[in-house]
């Protein structure tokens, strides 16, 4: 169930309200005149299935401007109304996709933030030396600690809605999160060989992680699936999925090959890795585009009466 916490000018919460009755799978109406202050108004609350969410939000989409709706997840819901709603909305809560709340999520992903840039750089540093030492548990470590994904969904969304202001931003989230990331471990990785800590041979005897600097067939098939679970990771709310997406796709090992390659001297290898890592991105984005047009394509009803 989803918790909605709607203003309302006066004059229209009888509208409010008759549209919350008339929708499939709302619940526990409540009305509280003249309680909002900022803005004025009266306070609507009301419970509903996750299926009925779009077509609440879509027929109220006008408060946006002329009051306020808010949403959040109901962890526990014992009341046998809330059951009899759940099982009045059409579909299964996991399937429906809440579009409003995806594309405020991609676009907080898509932007260059501290912690992003963080994250990427210290997963970055985490790979390069997992590639380093022949570490593959430091290398899924790498891959489950970065961020990227976000972004790349943020591209997907943008692509299916034709947003390209979106997809220019994440874009470039995408080149300058790697970039730093690269530099930065580019940067120890060079240090280190000043030390005498590393040297040529811990490339070279890196038999176990060669998969990076070898981008074929399975490496686009695997980011193709990856980008699919993704998107139905978010789309439904399975972080669980989510964290296996991540283990699935060479991105941040790829980044971390080429910084230490660089500060090696290893450039036949610089090549081949950033290759990994423009598949795994081509292939994540490819599918994960491609499952946001299924789910919009196949469940275009979501909440709404099934006579309609």
């Amino acid at each position: 169930m989803l918790h909605l916490r709607l203003i309302s000018p006066t004059a229209r919460t009888d509208e409010v309200t008759a549209v919350l009755e008339d929708c499939p799978g709302v619940t526990n109406i409540v009305v509280l005149p003249g309680a909002a202050r900022e803005p004025k108004g009266d306070v609507v609350f009301c419970d509903a299935a996750r299926e009925s969410a779009n077509e609440v939000i879509g027929r109220l989409k006008w408060l946006e401007n002329e009051g306020s709706i808010a949403i959040e997840r109901v962890d526990l819901s014992l009341s046998k109304a809330a059951e009899e709603a759940v099982e009045e909305a059409p579909g299964e809560p996991d399937d429906a996709v809440i579009w409003e709340e995806l594309a405020q999520r991609v676009s907080a992903d898509s932007r260059v933030t501290w912690a992003y840039l963080a994250f990427l750089a210290v997963a970055t540093q985490i790979a390069g030396i997992g590639i380093l030492q022949n570490s593959p548990i430091l290398i899924v470590g790498a891959m489950v600690l970065g961020p990227e994904f976000g972004a790349v969904a943020a591209i997907c969304f943008g692509l299916l809605q034709r947003q390209w202001s979106l997809i220019t931003t994440s874009l470039k989230t995408l080149a300058v999160g790697f970039a730093l990331a690269i530099a930065i471990t580019f940067a120890c990785a060079l240090v280190s060989t000043w030390f005498g800590w590393i040297g040529d041979t811990n490339l070279v005897t890196n038999a176990e992680v060669q998969f990076i600097v070898k981008p074929d067939k399975w490496s686009f098939i695997v980011a193709l699936l990856a980008g699919a679970a993704g998107v139905l990771s978010i789309t439904a709310g399975k972080s669980s999925a989510l964290v296996g997406v991540f283990i699935s796709v060479t991105t941040v090992p790829a980044a971390g090959y080429v910084a230490v390659a660089l500060a090696l001297g290893h450039w036949l290898e610089v090549g081949p890795s950033a290759g990994q890592l423009a598949v795994n991105i081509a292939g994540m984005i490819l599918s994960g585009t491609a499952t946001l047009a299924i789910q919009r394509r196949f469940w275009p009803q979501v909440g709404r009466r099934s006579s309609l």
